[in-house]
């Protein structure tokens, strides 16, 4: 896919795009600590009726970096990605989401959900869904919370940016673990991640993702309940340890048509079995 800069009042985003203007728009957001490269291995496999537009979330990739806690809030980020969406021209459109990109587009969705005609999100969890939520948590918190770790330590005040910096490859390979380490994920996927993780600053903005958590968790209590219009399918990577099956509890409550598959794969499950989610993305939208 071919890249470029996007400027807009909020700030300058850098943008993947497969460039087939024929093609009706899938706007696919990546998630944490990833970047649009999240979607390079799933590109080949796409219709060539599908256009993919896949921006840069705030703070990683190569989108710009703001030391400014308070933008990575979820909803602001989904600001950001429907500013960048407009100034592309895009009126209707597909939209999918991973990870903290789950988050971004289930927010989009609520603010746009007529221009949105089919969404798809992959292992995150559905916002709306309380009583699901709080059973995923209850049996987290009886494992001691250990998988989530990460997210503690990217909430201590100062520790990323003193720990990361300079060890930004160990940081990237921890993060990808097992996956990277079996070669599920290509060394050059991580290489990318690694790339991405040493521009200045980074450690600070992407531990803004979990640092923002606080503001999130509010929010999704104002969601408590809603219902999204639009088609949707929730796409689940079976092995994920942090986004355990019981966020799956309810979540049909949470759509007026909803799909779930599943797939035999870890978090990661777009770099990891590419072709697989092409066809699922394929089947889904078209």
């Amino acid at each position: 896919m071919k890249t470029y800069k996007v400027k807009v009042p909020r700030g300058t985003f850098n943008v993947r795009d497969s460039g087939n203007l024929n093609g009706f728009p899938v706007v696919m957001q990546h998630g944490w600590p990833e970047s649009s490269y999240a979607w390079e291995p799933v590109h080949p496999f796409l219709s060539d009726k599908l256009r993919i537009i896949a921006p840069d979330l705030r703070g990683l990739g190569d989108s710009e970096r703001t030391l400014k806690p308070e933008l990575y809030q979820k909803r602001e980020l989904a600001h950001d990605i429907m500013e960048v969406i407009d100034a592309l021209g895009i009126k209707d459109f597909f939209l999918v989401g991973h990870d903290w990109g789950g988050n971004v587009v289930q927010e989009i969705a609520f603010a746009i959900p007529e221009r949105i005609k089919k969404l798809v999100v992959m292992n995150f969890p559905i916002v709306s869904n309380t009583r699901g939520n709080a059973e995923a948590m209850k049996v987290m918190q009886s494992w001691g919370c250990a998988p989530l770790m990460y997210q503690y330590f990217q909430q201590q005040k100062g520790l990323p940016e003193a720990m990361i910096k300079g060890n930004e490859e160990v940081w990237i390979r921890w993060c990808f673990g097992k996956s990277g380490r079996d070669g599920k994920i290509s060394e050059e996927i991580i290489q990318e991640y690694i790339r991405c993780y040493k521009i200045e600053n980074t450690p600070a903005t992407g531990a803004s993702y979990y640092r923002a958590m606080r503001h999130d968790m509010k929010r999704w209590m104002e969601l408590s309940g809603r219902k999204l219009p639009m088609p949707t399918l929730y796409i689940y990577g079976n092995k994920d340890m942090v986004i355990i099956p019981e966020y799956l509890n309810h979540i049909e409550d949470c759509f007026d048509q909803l799909e779930v598959k599943q797939v035999d794969a870890d978090h990661f499950l777009q770099e990891e079995k590419p072709e697989i989610i092409a066809k699922l993305l394929n089947d889904f939208l078209l």
